[in-house]
């Protein structure tokens, strides 16, 4: 006979260590999304809460389903950005090559030279019309205001004849990509030029006499 006051008892008399003693299927409660126990009998509660864990899933869904979208519609837009930004040191050279000569030199030039400008001025074309197609564009902002973000000031010029700020000579012109910057354009900034003046208020009745109030 077992004593069981000695701690000597079976298995099963000690629920921490009786594996049928844990807690079957069933018996245990639902959890809801605040950590609250659901009492499994309570339908109704289990069902509204097993709806709005679906709903949050389906949420979720969503939210990564246009996240996905939209990461590959950046992709397709800006994918080749860092292939476009090599192609226009190519651009470039093609536009000093043209530039080397101006137009007194290209009518005295022979036969063989102009028809050889003409081929470069055609692939220095065609060269933009591709990068065209696949979002890239050239911005030259000549006589433009200044813009941090587009363009990239060089020297300043002395230009009394434009208001100070204003773009006086593009260096290297720039380029976009969608929506986003690929090459800031190189300028000159004029320096010195008249300032902006500010516009005086509407009045449509400057120059009239102020009514004088009757006795």
């Amino acid at each position: 006979m077992t004593d069981k006051s000695s701690g000597g008892g079976t298995a099963s008399d000690n629920p921490a260590t009786d594996p049928e003693a844990s807690v079957r299927p069933g018996d245990a409660a639902e959890m809801s999304a605040g950590g609250e126990a659901i009492d499994p009998n309570d339908h109704a509660r289990v069902a509204a809460e097993y709806k709005d864990k679906l709903l949050r899933v389906l949420a979720e869904m969503e939210n990564l389903r246009r996240r996905t979208a939209r990461e590959i519609a950046d992709t397709r837009a800006y994918g080749i950005s860092a292939f476009a930004r090599d192609i226009l040191a190519v651009a470039d050279n093609m536009d000093r090559a043209l530039q080397a000569l101006d137009a007194e030199l290209r009518e005295k030039a022979d036969a063989g030279v102009k028809a050889l400008l003409d081929g470069v001025d055609l692939t220095e074309r065609e060269l933009h019309k591709v990068l065209e197609k696949h979002g890239v564009k050239k911005f030259e902002p000549m006589g433009a205001k200044f813009d941090p973000n587009l363009h990239q000031a060089m020297f300043e010029v002395p230009d009394p004849s434009v208001p100070a700020g204003t773009v006086a000579q593009v260096v290297q012109p720039g380029y976009m990509i969608g929506e986003r910057m690929l090459r800031p354009a190189l300028v000159a900034v004029a320096k010195g030029g008249p300032k902006q003046t500010a516009e005086p208020p509407a009045n449509d009745n400057v120059g009239e006499p102020t009514p004088q109030p009757s006795a």
